[in-house]
């Protein structure tokens, strides 16, 4: 067994002590009108520079990263897309709202001001 398997290791005297080890969960991504996501504008801890931030999507990395590639294509902008968030370069928030619209994310919400 790899040590990076290993979570929450501590010592033990115990001859009967076992690891914790880090399984690899199958998330199963929930239907586009199903899902529940915010699309705002975050400046926080980027210099000043703004990008479009999705948030709350449910389902695996490749579904969420697949997705993200759409957003970043059809916008033309770079980003990424982890922890259950696609981050787009720029302010494209009524448009990535109205692209998450017409890819059938009926549930999708503005957050924010702008």
């Amino acid at each position: 067994m790899a040590k990076k398997e290993r979570i929450n290791v501590v010592y033990s005297t115990n001859p009967n002590f076992s690891y914790d080890n880090i399984e690899d969960e199958d998330v199963e991504t929930l239907s586009n009108n199903q899902q529940k996501m915010y699309v705002s504008i975050d400046r926080k801890q980027r210099a000043g520079k703004e990008v479009t931030l999705i948030e709350g999507f449910i389902g695996s990395d490749d579904d969420l990263k697949a997705l993200g590639k759409i957003l970043k294509s059809k916008c033309g902008g770079g980003g990424t897309a982890k922890d259950g968030e696609i981050m787009v370069q720029g302010n494209f928030k009524d448009k990535i709202f109205d692209i998450l619209i017409k890819e059938g994310y009926t549930s999708t919400k503005k957050k924010g001001g702008n």
